[in-house]
């Protein structure tokens, strides 16, 4: 995993990981940041991460890319 920060995200890097552990990667990120960039490229991350937002009231936009990762912007409200 590789996290470093970008036009002021946090990038959570989990490309090769299975869920739960995108979205465990997440959570870690989100408990010290307010806005995070989760790249992953397991097919469920994107129900994971969605489940995690609405249990937690983040907002959660999904980004596209040129590579098969899915990217999501994670933020508090």
């Amino acid at each position: 995993m590789t996290e470093f920060k970008t036009e002021g995200a946090q990038v959570v890097d989990a490309r090769g990981m299975r869920c739960p552990w995108p979205a465990l990667r997440l959570a870690r990120a989100m408990r010290d940041a307010a806005d995070v960039l989760l790249i992953a490229d397991d097919p469920q991350a994107g129900r994971e991460v969605a489940a995690l937002a609405d249990e937690h009231d983040w907002r959660v936009e999904a980004e596209t890319a040129a590579d098969d990762a899915g990217r999501w912007r994670v933020r508090r409200r």
